[in-house]
């Protein structure tokens, strides 16, 4: 090990999930390691009107063979969480997993990894930066094995599945193909009884076959960051909704609503509408005519349009 890989599992804590805050909801899961072996610092309880409450906590996980399509959702999504305070929670493997991490530290938020080699052994080893700064920004590099335990690569990250979905409130797989091991986090996630939300895909792409799949047997689509907040902070969306009803810009449905806010925000042509809302053409084209009819936006011509 070089002097420089060391010096970073210099300090190495040992502790039982049950003596920590944030790792105590690990009792509540088949397999509750014994011990777990961490570098860095474990997320703290957040105080909410005088009570400790643990923060919310999401898995971002996914191909480690990802899209660009992929990489911009996971980048999206574990930035727009990180910024509110949600902790992010994946596996430091190649792919989405990182991305997910670097998203979450590039927007000054707390990042866990969960490895499955032992704590001493970073893998990828080309990702032990990313580590480093996991660690530098108040987070956490967490494995339950020892330092130079001996491992059977073929389970250990299977098993490790268990703490990443474990350890989380939602799980967002972002792209996976049919026999992806990421399906393998899915799979306890729904065993543990959390939520599960699986980003829809190209029908083409074989990395989005396995999301499409968890979909079709009962995941939640994923088609934004909202879908997330909505669940974790359900105070703030009925404010906010109460907000937009308010001025005006709610619609009759999810399609209605985004192209009402879009155009509230300044959006005016069709093209840049369909942009912020990421609403197919076909789909905007219908919502738009909708919109009209009922007398919410007015055609300013060349697809340009305007509240009423």
């Amino acid at each position: 090990m070089s002097t420089t890989f060391s010096h970073f599992f210099e300090k190495i804590n040992q502790f039982s999930p049950l003596e920590q805050d944030f790792t105590e909801v690990l009792n509540a899961i088949a397999l509750t390691p014994k011990t777990l072996y961490i570098r860095g610092k474990l997320p703290e309880n957040v105080v909410k009107n005088g009570k400790p409450f643990r923060p919310k906590t999401v898995a971002i996980v996914g191909s480690r063979h990802n899209t660009k399509y992929g990489e911009e959702v996971a980048y999206d999504l574990a930035s727009r969480l990180a910024k509110k305070g949600v902790i992010i929670v994946s596996g430091l493997a190649y792919g989405i997993d990182t991305i997910a991490h670097r998203a979450c530290l590039d927007a000054g938020g707390t990042t866990v990894a969960i490895l499955g080699t032992p704590i001493d052994q970073i893998y990828p080893r080309e990702h032990l930066s990313v580590a480093r700064q996991i660690v530098e920004q108040s987070g956490a590099i967490i494995s339950e094995y020892a330092p130079g335990a001996e491992i059977h690569p073929k389970t250990s990250f299977l098993e490790r599945n268990r703490l990443i979905s474990g350890l989380s409130d939602i799980v967002v797989i972002v792209e996976a193909a049919d026999r992806s091991g990421t399906l393998n986090t899915a799979a306890h996630a729904l065993e543990q009884g959390k939520d599960v939300f699986a980003v829809p895909g190209n029908i083409t792409n074989p990395y989005s076959q396995g999301c499409n799949k968890l979909i079709t047997e009962g995941a939640t689509p994923y088609t934004e960051p909202d879908d997330i907040l909505r669940i974790l902070f359900p105070d703030d969306y009925t404010k906010k909704q109460r907000r937009l009803r308010r001025k005006g810009l709610i619609g009759d449905n999810d399609q209605e609503t985004k192209v009402l806010q879009s155009i509230a925000a300044g959006a005016h042509n069709g093209d840049d509408i369909m942009k912020l809302t990421r609403l197919p053409s076909e789909v905007f084209n219908q919502t738009v005519t909708l919109l009209e009819i009922k007398g919410r936006i007015h055609s300013l011509g060349a697809n340009n349009w305007a509240l009423r």
